[in-house]
């Protein structure tokens, strides 16, 4: 038997959602935001988006930039990924306050993240308002990772942190 839940809730039903590390330059200033609204939105041309509440300080950094970059973290900075969205950028340079090392993009103006194993250079294609979320969607350009990069220690969020479970395999 399955209950009912209000339409509202239903988000509830997803185990997680990746975590990354969105940065943009804009009006001479780096920014960093822990996102945990991250989508592919097409495959061809490679499309990727990310959505960012209204009342967050990276809002206009993302809205006047034409680029962004999507780092993907994993669990061994989950320290940085916490002070990066538990902090503004408003009152702090987060790069600083959480350790984390500034690497100059191909494609984009936007800084890259060192200390993450998967850099994807965006440059921006849409924009969307939907409901308490803005999305930004971007071509991806330019994209690099280490060739030791274990996709099993990417991190999910939904109420904690966590990273990817077992292999389920079917008949």
């Amino acid at each position: 038997m399955k209950i009912k839940l209000p339409p509202a809730d239903a988000q509830d039903a997803f185990s997680g959602f990746p975590v990354v590390l969105g940065t943009v330059h804009h009006d001479g200033k780096d920014n960093v935001i822990t996102l945990a609204l991250c989508h592919a939105f097409s495959f061809s041309p490679p499309l990727l988006g990310v959505g960012i509440a209204p009342e967050r300080f990276s809002l206009g950094l993302f809205k006047g930039s034409k680029d962004f970059a999507i780092n993907i973290p994993d669990a061994s900075i989950l320290r940085a990924v916490k002070i990066c969205g538990a902090k503004s950028g408003r009152d702090v340079d987060k790069f600083e306050a959480a350790g984390l090392t500034k690497e100059k993009a191909e494609a984009v103006t936007a800084p890259l993240i060192e200390e993450c194993p998967v850099n994807m250079e965006c440059v921006k294609t849409h924009e969307i308002e939907t409901g308490d979320h803005v999305w930004f969607i971007g071509k991806i350009v330019a994209a690099r990772r280490r060739e030791d990069y274990d996709p099993k220690k990417m991190l999910l969020y939904w109420g904690e942190y966590r990273t990817i479970g077992e292999q389920v395999k079917g008949k």
